[in-house]
């Protein structure tokens, strides 16, 4: 017994007249993995009047949507099967014809090696699984997840919530061992908590593997393509190749820290920030500002409360004069420093290693010795070192060249006499 195409043509001839009934799979929502198929249409004039709604007459068509695969089912065992979209005839005097569609031939090696049982030998049955992505599949961790920051240099700790999508791959796989015996319909919810179980635990794996590669943990929640493929690496072995679905897409909606964490990171973010002079000098006034403001809104005595403030001013005056010294201090270092190495960088010379504002004879980087470039004087009056002085475009003049020590050496001489070094 198997199917045959019929052909959209045949909608309004002689064989739309011969047809049993027309079956179609049952609602299918967007969480929707497995339905039976149902019966859409009977015609008076079909000669079957004592139908059951577990046999399928022969000569009955099943309409297949895009998305859908089918599985003509009898005595528990496939025996036909399409992943093609379209209207297809039941023959039972037909051999399977086993539409693989967009799964090739894999498919049908599945279809000669599993076996099938659980359901009574008389029933014949159509059965449609979703091969669309299954969206919306919501997670969220329930303890806190570790996560140790190479840029806080901590141990810490989060939590994440968003949602997740799968696809079906092998429907035959994912048929023989997702779906319970004997359903008729199965919504992704109803076998998820398996699942999800496993996911989570995947999910504190991958959060092992994005902290090792050095992934800062505020950007854990801009990471969901990455995500992805971390779960997808994790899951496949389980899911894929013995369920037949896959990870298809992870998304977070949000992450969050434990209060442990957060203290850690707020007062890193301080220290980072504290660590500029300018900032800390406009904290240092800031809190004085902020002192002598309380002070002054103090309805019982402000005056008095400004007098002692004053004194205790007077008594720590010492450390915020000293305190805003050693930020003026720095802020001027941190100037000095920057214009050396601006100065350095301008005037120096360039390593081929690379580094910039050399400024003796060696690289102190690498140690190389400065490159050796002569030099000759233009009629200008322009020191210069290429063929055309840069100052007013004359040419180097054929004759004798000055070598960089200062030697004169003749036009034909490829080196300096003196020091050695070779014409430019």
């Amino acid at each position: 017994m198997g199917i045959i195409k019929a052909f959209l043509g045949a909608m309004g001839g002689n064989l739309a007249d011969q047809w049993a009934e027309v079956l179609e799979a049952d609602n299918m929502s967007d969480t929707t993995v497995f339905t039976k198929g149902v019966k859409v249409r009977t015609d008076k004039r079909s000669s079957n009047k004592r139908g059951t709604e577990d046999v399928i007459s022969n000569g009955s068509v099943i309409h297949v949507y895009p998305g859908q695969f089918m599985m003509l089912v009898e005595g528990g065992k496939i025996i036909d099967f399409t992943a093609e979209e379209g209207y297809y005839k039941v023959d039972n005097s037909a051999a399977p014809s086993l539409f693989a569609g967009q799964f090739g031939a894999s498919l049908k090696d599945a279809f000669t090696r599993i076996k099938f049982g659980g359901t009574p030998s008389y029933a014949q049955k159509a059965y449609f699984i979703n091969l669309q992505e299954i969206k919306g599949i919501k997670f969220g961790t329930r303890t806190p997840v570790n996560y140790f920051d190479n840029f806080y240099n901590s141990e810490l700790f989060l939590r994440a919530h968003g949602t997740y999508s799968i696809k079906i791959t092998d429907p035959i796989k994912f048929y023989t061992e997702a779906i319970p015996k004997n359903a008729e319909r199965v919504d992704i919810s109803e076998i998820n908590e398996q699942y999800l179980n496993e996911f989570l635990e995947a999910l504190t794996a991958t959060m092992n593997k994005m902290s090792a590669d050095g992934i800062r943990i505020s950007y854990v929640a801009s990471k969901s393509r990455e995500l992805s493929q971390y779960m997808a690496n994790e899951l496949d072995q389980g899911w894929k190749e013995t369920r037949g679905f896959e990870v298809q897409s992870v998304g977070i909606a949000s992450v969050s820290y434990d209060e442990e964490s957060k203290e850690l990171i707020n007062m890193r973010n301080k220290g980072a920030m504290l660590g500029d002079a300018n900032v800390r000098e406009g904290y240092v006034q800031g809190s004085i500002a902020r002192g002598f403001e309380a002070a002054g809104s103090n309805p019982a005595g402000g005056a008095n409360a400004i007098f002692g403030m004053g004194m205790g001013m007077n008594a720590a005056g010492g450390f915020m004069a000293g305190a805003s010294e050693t930020n003026r201090e720095q802020m001027r270092y941190d100037r000095e420093k920057a214009e050396a190495e601006a100065r350095a960088k301008a005037n120096g010379w360039k390593c081929s290693c690379g580094k910039e504002g050399n400024e003796g004879k060696f690289c102190s980087e690498c140690g190389a010795r400065k490159p050796e470039v002569s030099s000759w004087t233009c009629s200008c009056g322009n020191v210069c070192t290429g063929k055309f002085c840069p100052e007013c475009g004359s040419k180097k003049p054929e004759g004798k060249w000055t070598c960089s020590c200062g030697n004169v050496n003749d036009a034909d001489a490829r080196f300096c006499s003196d020091c050695g070094s070779k014409k430019a």
